[in-house]
């Protein structure tokens, strides 16, 4: 028994160490900089918090609302789970980045991580954010397609929260052109196509959007 423990342990890290360098073999991507976790982002919580007991949000109908559509991006990212942070460093229910927290008035990441409400916010005041950024672009664009992909503002806001609102405008500008994605294989065109048709036109743009 002893034997074979000894043969399978080595076996069993070199499977994993392959696995994952094949997910993250993909090509270096075009996320800006401001918004992309360069290396990983250290926490203070226990680890043994048990995020099973943060309060879970489970919306009465999942539709085409933005309830909808936030609750169709959470499970893209997180499968819908506030506590998670991926290999990169990125975090909860909507997987920011440290920067794009800055960027909404976060400044503690551990905080936010175990704040459910927090993330919520944050995710309204980035997608206003964004869409004051994109107004013109969500304005010229919607309705129009491109490639197999018909333009919707959720879609594009969907884009913006992925890898940027500036590489969304230089995917629309270049009719395609332009396609960045991040590093686990999901492109613009891809969120653009994945998120259309939801409304969310309750979220107002605004500028310099931030939680006071």
């Amino acid at each position: 028994m002893r034997k074979w423990i000894n043969v399978s342990c080595p076996l069993i890290m070199i499977f994993l160490l392959a696995s994952f360098g094949f997910k993250n073999s993909v090509k270096n991507q075009e996320v800006p900089k401001s918004l992309r976790v360069n290396e990983p982002t250290f926490f203070s919580f226990p680890k043994d918090e048990n995020f099973a007991e943060l309060p879970v949000v489970l919306p009465p109908f999942i539709g085409n609302t933005y309830i909808g559509f936030k609750e169709a991006v959470a499970f893209k990212e997180s499968q819908g789970k506030y506590g998670v942070v991926n290999s990169l460093g990125y975090l909860g229910k909507y997987q920011f980045g440290v920067g794009t927290l800055e960027l909404v008035g976060i400044y503690n990441p551990n905080y936010f991580l175990l704040n459910p409400e927090l993330q919520e916010k944050a995710f309204k005041m980035n997608i206003a954010r964004n869409k004051w950024i994109l107004r013109k672009d969500i304005k010229k664009y919607s309705g129009l397609k491109i490639g197999n992909s018909h333009i919707t503002e959720s879609g594009i806001i969907a884009a913006a929260h992925l890898a940027g609102p500036g590489n969304v405008k230089k995917y629309l500008r270049s009719l395609g052109a332009h396609d960045v994605g991040d590093e686990y294989g999901s492109s613009v065109s891809y969120y653009i196509k994945r998120f259309s048709g939801y409304d969310i036109s309750m979220i107002l743009p605004k500028r310099n959007a931030r939680i006071q």
